[in-house]
């Protein structure tokens, strides 16, 4: 299990590369990469808050679920905090299991609750000024399925 949380910009296919090679034993690998979106050149830049200790706590349980839900033989949570520009990457998943299945799932949960429950606060700046990013009903949605 890894949870990491940082300001610091990451390299995805490093990560993934490095990822992949702790885990031994597995069948399947499956990463996901969330970006910074450009909302059609209306976004210029986004910045995430979160509170230390409370948020790695809350990953923790998150990823803790998924392991008790799917034999997973490792787990990777990283996301950023601070300020971010549009296609830059913001947080990871990766998943490792025997059998591809369960790999999925479980990266899909994880992506699913770390977009709805986990504690981090986005602001987003464009042409328009800046506003904090609401919940989405679609996301909330999503957590049904599990």
């Amino acid at each position: 299990m890894a949870i990491r949380v940082q300001a610091e910009p990451f390299d995805y296919g490093a990560e993934c590369n490095a990822f992949a090679a702790a885990c031994g034993g597995a069948g399947a690998v499956v990463t996901f990469c969330g970006l910074v979106r450009d909302e059609d050149g209306r976004l210029s830049g986004m910045e995430i808050e979160h509170y230390p200790g409370m948020t790695e706590r809350a990953l923790a349980a998150i990823e803790a679920e998924a392991r008790a839900r799917w034999s997973l033989t490792e787990a990777l949570i990283l996301h950023r905090h601070g300020p971010m520009q549009p296609g830059e990457a913001i947080m990871m998943v990766a998943t490792a299991s025997r059998h591809r299945g369960e790999a999925f799932a479980a990266a899909e949960f994880l992506m699913d609750y770390l977009k709805s429950r986990a504690p981090f606060w986005k602001k987003e700046f464009g042409a328009g000024g800046e506003a904090w990013v609401a919940a989405r009903d679609a996301d909330e949605d999503q957590l049904k399925r599990w």
